[in-house]
């Protein structure tokens, strides 16, 4: 997928947008069409996980509760649109990539393929941890909640929302590592803000982590601040071994400007004595 020039004039800008928006559509339709006729399958693995929760048959699948006849088409259709979006990922982030790409400088393209390769990853990741990690817990802590008073019926569409929902939320979620060390990289908060506001941080994870859980259940919230506080750890030790130099620099411009900062604010309190 060629990258085009970094000057050029606005409709072939515009061109190349376009051009770029056709593949992504493109990809998308068939990735919809595909896994549409695949969506059972993929129904039946998306609900692997919570399976102790869910009615089975006689072969062992699970069985959830369509309650209109437009429920399985719909639920269908958003298994196969949304198991596109994922599947069509690195298409989609590299087209974008690729369209911001000449606006960069050579010295910040070196970081094109390193941050395509690692948003995948992460995003990949993130999806993992939830199925893997989360799902089973999260629903038997929101299916106990109707114990002694209720029984909860698996409903189709509500079940796998929920579930796609998980997936996308730790999946996003999982990208913070490439978040914070662009902050380092691009100047935009010093290395050493970073490590001093690790309260400041902890709360606004918090916070995220009680936004982006679809349950809004502790058990969730404190499960993705828990994966988030490890990620911003991990992503700032990485920060700090492959970007040390860079570190470095901005920690002698941050005294720098204290000191400078601390001299005026000196002088100031001189001339109103």
């Amino acid at each position: 997928m060629p990258i085009g020039p970094a000057r050029m004039p606005l409709f072939d800008h515009l061109g190349e947008l376009r051009m770029r928006l056709v593949r992504i559509i493109a990809c998308l339709v068939v990735g919809v069409i595909v896994f549409y006729l695949a969506s059972d399958t993929i129904g039946q693995f998306l609900l692997e996980p919570i399976k102790n929760y869910i009615p089975q048959d006689e072969t062992g699948a699970a069985t959830t509760i369509a309650l209109d006849p437009f429920e399985g088409f719909s639920t269908r259709f958003k298994i196969s649109i949304w198991s596109a979006i994922v599947a069509c990922a690195p298409v989609i982030l590299w087209q974008i990539l690729a369209f911001f790409l000449p606006a960069l400088k050579p010295n910040e393209r070196k970081w094109f393929i390193p941050t395509f390769a690692a948003a995948v990853a992460l995003f990949v990741f993130g999806t993992v941890f939830c199925y893997l990690i989360i799902l089973d817990p999260a629903f038997q802590w929101l299916t106990d909640q109707a114990a002694g008073f209720g029984t909860v019926a698996p409903r189709m569409s509500t079940y796998i929302d929920t579930i796609i929902k998980f997936e996308l939320a730790f999946g996003f979620a999982f990208e913070l590592p490439l978040v914070v060390f662009y902050l380092v990289i691009f100047d935009v908060i010093p290395y050493k803000k970073l490590r001093g506001s690790w309260r400041t941080v902890y709360v606004a994870l918090m916070v995220i982590s009680a936004m982006a859980t679809p349950d809004a259940s502790p058990v969730t919230m404190l499960l993705m601040f828990a994966a988030l506080i490890a990620l911003y750890e991990i992503s700032l030790l990485m920060a700090r071994i492959v970007l040390s130099k860079r570190i470095k620099k901005q920690t002698e411009d941050l005294e720098r400007e204290e000191a400078e900062e601390a001299a005026e604010a000196q002088a100031a309190k001189k001339k109103k004595k």
